[in-house]
């Protein structure tokens, strides 16, 4: 019997959703989908959870029943009778909140913080790829600038200079000369642009490619390490458009959009990937003793040489989360219980036949600075009649004439996700309802998921 129906023969389940972004609106709306769910206790939300059935949002500085000393999280947890916590942003769980989680009692979806050291630390997590076998590119790290420049002028260009430490997606830098090699590793480590994160950076070679994202279940305990039963469980490559502008033009951003599946990934890429990636990662995890009882992101290169690991995120990807989860064709509660409570390796995970195809709408401006507070206008005629889904990110309610309407606060805004049985059909009803959705300002890339939109790894 799946988990889920166990526990709907037992009560109506309260679970919190810990984040503010589009992959936490995705994951809140997926886990209300489920029958077992009474209610989904966003912490904090924005504006498309506060208005997704069974869901509510909570400001951690906005309850009155908070008090000093425990976990604010666990806290809220405990009065609204959470029985399931998901955290979906990295930084929390770089923090050690899934331990505190744990040790009050409240099973966690979430790595623990040694584990979660894997993104916190690229130098951290290059030893364990190197460690364990993982196909990676080679690298060396480095806490002094001199020693950094004296490697480049002996290793040549292109390469690629990665901070250390989480930096908010601005700590990694393509460079295809010397000086721009020269120029990043002064940035990174002297500027303070990235602050303490750059003060130790990666260099690594430099891969040529096109680049996917593989989202993976993981359940990795001291009982599934006695009992020989922790497990991963990857789900359908996605692929995500990281530059602002069509053709893979222009800066670097968090994110344009992002498709599933990717037509030209095959079995046999597949299976590269499970036996060079995917394996030799569960079998570090279970040898290092982590406790992993989470989602595990890959990005990976596929290279003439096969797919190559460029990074681990120890959470679900933005915005691949919004391509991926209207996918599943099972239980999303089910499978986290299952993650939380050492059953992932009976898992089955089935999913639609068909594309979801979800194009990123930013605010002009985007990635540097923008404005805030511009009302944003959605026709849900257009919307439903596309068969899309809108995940709010950078949106929030406030009052304007006394009428709360959803206004834009931050860069990337809200993503539009629909679906087809063809990725043409996917295509055009994403496109499609995207003519429903404007404020002032709003910009998206026209070619998400196109030949040539892809980043493809070439200088």
């Amino acid at each position: 019997m799946p988990l889920a129906e166990h526990f709907a023969n037992i009560f109506d389940m309260n679970v919190m959703v810990v984040g503010s972004g589009g992959r936490e609106h995705a994951i809140a709306w997926k886990i209300a989908e489920s029958a077992i769910v009474e209610k989904v206790i966003c912490v904090p939300g924005n504006g498309g959870t506060a208005s997704e059935p069974k869901c509510v949002n909570v400001d951690l500085n906005g309850c009155g029943y908070i008090k000093s000393g425990e976990n604010p999280y666990v806290q809220i947890a405990k009065h609204e009778d959470c029985s399931l916590c998901v955290i979906g942003p990295e930084e929390p769980l770089a923090n050690g909140l899934a331990d505190i989680f744990w040790e009050s009692g409240i099973p966690c979806v979430g790595p623990k913080m040694a584990a979660a050291q894997l993104e916190a630390s690229k130098d951290f997590s290059k030893e364990f790829m190197q460690k364990y076998g993982v196909a990676c590119a080679q690298s060396r790290t480095f806490t002094s600038k001199e020693a950094a420049n004296e490697y480049i002028k002996q290793h040549g260009a292109p390469v690629v200079i990665k901070a250390d430490g989480l930096a908010a997606g601005k700590g990694v830098v393509v460079a295809a000369s010397e000086e721009d090699a020269f120029s990043a590793v002064e940035d990174l480590m002297e500027s303070g642009r990235v602050g303490d994160a750059g003060k130790k950076i990666v260099i690594e070679d430099y891969l040529q490619g096109v680049e996917i994202s593989v989202l993976a279940a993981v359940s990795v305990s001291e009982k599934s390490i006695e009992y020989g039963t922790s497990a991963i469980v990857p789900f359908l490559p996605a692929r995500d458009h990281k530059r602002l502008l069509d053709g893979a033009k222009g800066p670097n951003t968090g994110g344009m959009g992002a498709i599933c599946p990717v037509e030209d990934v095959s079995e046999k890429t597949m299976e590269l990937f499970r036996k060079n990636c995917l394996e030799p990662t569960l079998n570090g995890l279970i040898q290092e003793k982590f406790d992993y009882r989470g989602f595990i992101f890959f990005g990976v290169m596929l290279t003439k040489d096969g797919p190559k690991l460029l990074e681990y995120n120890v959470r679900l990807g933005d915005p691949e989360t919004q391509a991926v989860l209207p996918l599943m064709d099972f239980d999303f509660v089910d499978m986290c219980l299952a993650i939380a409570h050492g059953t992932l390796f009976n898992f089955s995970a089935k999913w639609k036949k068909g594309f979801q195809v979800a194009p990123v709408v930013v605010s002009g401006g985007y990635p540097e600075s923008y404005p805030k507070g511009n009302v944003i206008s959605i026709d849900k005629r257009q919307v439903r009649k596309n068969k899309a889904k809108i995940f709010a990110a950078g949106a929030v309610f406030e009052n304007h004439s006394k009428t709360p309407q959803l206004v834009t606060n931050g860069g990337r805004v809200l993503c539009c996700s629909a679906f087809g049985k063809t990725f043409n059909a996917a295509w055009e009803n994403a496109y499609g309802a995207l003519k429903g959705v404007s404020f002032e300002g709003a910009f998206h890339r026209n070619d998400i998921g196109l030949p040539g939109a892809a980043e493809s790894g070439e200088l």
